[in-house]
């Protein structure tokens, strides 16, 4: 049957609508589950041992785990001490440095009930998600470097080595690192977000200290995590370090919000 050119072209123009319709849609739910709030990570610090129900102890939790102000959200970080030996509670609650404001206050309303959830009574612990982790202690160790609680999660598809060997995401990171700690970044928490094109492939990354850390300490939990977990994201298409006091990831794929928070600074 013979198709006139004109009902031949409205006929093709409805599927190919169709697929660049699909093709948007595919690209954004892309973009949502890449930037998505996830459990990552936990860890309760058995050695600090349990608190018993209505003790002052578990009074101190619940005011400082209910009492976080909305600054705190809008500037990504909270720092609260409360009570004395050995009802001392230290809570240290960081956002990623990408995530401010309303974004900041949704990871934390998470992380505050799956944490109580997933270290039931005990006195200290760690939760990390995808845009945010909350920290609670008994022993005061702000400004420290924690080498004990960190750890590396690597994307299950590889790279050749070619191509790994082209990209060089530990060099990447190291860069990432020296800008990040760089003089004309001042202000803590230490945060960087960048990309890199080499030929067809694109990998991106970030990295980020507590905000408790000094220039000097803050690269050197980063050094020395970027050397320890190497062989974690050795030909790895993507993979992420995480700890108390820093923490980097790479991809190949765009994962950082479009607008970062205030302490983004471009290389």
């Amino acid at each position: 049957m013979y198709i006139s050119p004109s009902v031949s072209k409205r006929l093709l123009l409805v599927p190919i609508l169709a697929v660049v319709a699909i093709q948007l849609l595919v690209v954004r739910a892309a973009s949502s589950a890449n930037m998505t709030n996830t459990y990552l990570h936990h860890k309760c610090f058995g050695s600090q041992g349990k608190y018993k129900p209505g003790s002052q102890y578990e009074k101190n939790l619940q005011r400082i785990i209910n009492e976080v102000s909305s600054e705190s959200f809008k500037r990504g970080y909270n720092s609260t001490h409360l009570g004395e030996s050995p009802d001392l509670i230290v809570m240290l609650f960081q956002c990623r440095g990408d995530t401010h404001g309303p974004k900041c206050r949704s990871c934390y309303a998470t992380a505050k009930p799956e944490f109580l959830k997933r270290c039931p009574r005990y006195k200290g612990g760690i939760i990390w998600y995808d845009q945010c982790s909350l920290y609670l202690s008994t022993i005061d160790s702000v400004g420290m470097v924690d080498y004990d609680n960190n750890f590396c999660m690597s994307n299950t598809k590889k790279v050749s080595d070619e191509v790994f060997d082209d990209l060089k995401p530990r060099y990447f990171v190291d860069d990432m690192i020296q800008n990040a700690t760089r003089e004309a970044n001042p202000k803590a928490p230490y945060y960087i977000a960048e990309e890199k094109r080499v030929g067809k492939e694109t990998i991106y990354g970030m990295v980020e200290c507590s905000f408790d850390m000094s220039q000097r300490n803050c690269r050197k939990c980063l050094e020395r995590n970027n050397f320890y977990f190497r062989r974690c994201f050795y030909n790895k298409r993507g993979a992420r370090v995480l700890g108390k006091s820093c923490s980097f990831r790479y991809e190949f794929y765009p994962f950082i919000f479009p607008k970062a928070g205030p302490k983004y600074l471009k290389p």
